[in-house]
């Protein structure tokens, strides 16, 4: 099937390869602009664009949607179908209009459970115990679609936000293949969403850090492994602020945030519902990231104490 792509991140480009793989002729990219990173700023290219050039696929980096100059070009390029997977731009009706067999969408959630932005993140941050990808038929709206097709995994207890993007996006390039041999074959379900059951995984932001050692440690260890890479979660030890990277629940009791070790086995801190969370690595700010026990030895932080 002729397909136009349109992504930007890692999870992305296992989409993105599966359908290449699958043998479909994918006759363009549409991904975001490149951004200047690091410290000489200079402009890097997303890795979905990376993966398209390696692969001799032309490639669209649009400012606009709404110009005009998206539409000409997609109609140039005549694509049967429009991939979309974490692309970060909402499409037009127009652009959704365009292709013959529609537009559909990769989504790292068990919809309508987790529209938006952050879905992976939410799903941890919940304490969810598992989730999934689902792809859908497009809409105007955000993430409401005729779902076409799902598959769930279980959330590792430890896993992080990275680690099950990893896992998510070799599951929805896989499903992905499955889905577009469905269309093609015009077997592909139309699926109503209920809105009755809709959720929202909004974007990140800093707000969420702090470590409330209230909160039982089970909640915030998921907030933990929910905010990696950021905004992080964060915590004051010893006067110092530092991201905390990776935890552990533990037996332990006493009056919230206070700690009751401190030393090669890490920061054991009391939370609330007479449970413990153990800090094994953690960066201060400033600082390079480095597991506790280290960072313990050239700081002093006394038992019994609060945080």
């Amino acid at each position: 099937m002729r397909i136009l792509f349109m992504g930007t991140p890692d999870f992305a480009v296992s989409s993105l390869r599966a359908l290449i793989d699958a043998g479909h002729e994918i006759c363009g990219v549409f991904t975001q602009p490149d951004k200047p990173k690091n410290r000489g700023m200079k402009l890097l290219p997303t890795p979905v664009k990376e993966c398209a050039l390696a692969h001799g696929i032309p490639v669209f980096q649009p400012v606009k949607l709404r110009d005009g100059t998206a539409l000409a070009q997609i109609r140039e390029l005549a694509p049967e179908l429009i991939v979309v997977a974490a692309y970060g731009r909402i499409l037009p009706q127009e652009i959704l209009d365009c292709p013959p067999m529609g537009c559909i969408n990769v989504h790292s959630s068990l919809l309508p459970k987790y529209r938006g932005a952050a879905p992976i993140n939410w799903a941890i941050l919940n304490g969810d115990r598992e989730t999934g990808v689902t792809i859908m038929h497009m809409a105007a709206a955000l993430d409401a679609g005729d779902i076409i097709s799902q598959e769930t995994t279980a959330i590792e207890p430890n896993e992080t936000a990275p680690e099950l993007t990893a896992r998510l996006a070799e599951l929805g390039g896989r499903l992905l293949v499955k889905t577009v041999a469905q269309i093609e074959a015009g077997t592909a379900a139309r699926i109503p969403q209920n809105e009755g059951e809709v959720t929202l995984a909004p974007m990140l932001g800093k707000e969420l850090s702090p470590l409330d050692f209230r909160k039982p440690a089970q909640v915030l260890h998921d907030q933990v492994r929910g905010l990696i890479p950021w905004p992080a979660a964060t915590a004051e030890v010893s006067g110092i602020r530092c991201k905390i990277f990776t935890t552990r629940v533990e037996a332990g009791n006493g009056l919230p945030g206070t700690v009751l070790d401190a030393g090669k086995k890490g920061l054991l801190v009391a939370c609330g519902g007479d449970s413990a969370l153990r800090i094994l690595e953690l960066q201060p700010d400033g600082g390079k990231r480095m597991r506790s026990a280290d960072y313990l030895r050239g700081h002093s932080v006394e038992v019994g104490k609060a945080l």
